[in-house]
């Protein structure tokens, strides 16, 4: 049976699959200015889902991800595909960027659903409640 949804995981256990699977790819799929001034995972890799300034679905992005992987997408029957863990704010973005890529058949598909900012808390605010940023895992900002 084919998945239709990404797995959802914590930012924790993405960090401890990259560390476990170094072929593990951790897309940043936000746009490129959260990308740059808001912060990203130490590691990942920028390619937006939905980028300015149109604010439309990257048409290249399962593209993108493919070319990505070359070389390092080699399935085996030992070790499966190379996963592909996506992230965006707070992890409703990366499902649906998920689904597309398993749509294109990828098969080790992965999003932290708490994303890098989480929800918003009652204040209207992000980073308090949830996300990578807030866990304390390893960002950077430009």
């Amino acid at each position: 049976m084919t998945e239709t949804l990404p797995h959802g995981m914590t930012p924790q256990q993405a960090l401890q699959m990259m560390k476990d699977d170094p072929r593990t790819v951790l897309v940043d799929i936000r746009s490129s200015m959260e990308f740059l001034f808001v912060g990203h995972p130490k590691g990942s890799v920028h390619i937006p889902w939905i980028d300015e300034p149109d604010w439309t679905i990257n048409p290249h992005f399962v593209t993108d991800i493919r070319k990505l992987l070359l070389g390092g997408s080699i399935c085996t029957i030992d070790e499966g595909c190379a996963p592909v863990i996506l992230i965006c704010r707070s992890g409703k973005r990366s499902l649906e960027a998920g689904k597309a890529l398993l749509e294109a058949d990828f098969t080790r598909v992965f999003h932290i659903d708490e994303g890098f900012e989480g929800d918003l808390d009652d204040d209207h605010h992000r980073s308090t409640i949830g996300g990578w940023r807030f866990r304390g895992l390893p960002w950077e900002q430009c």
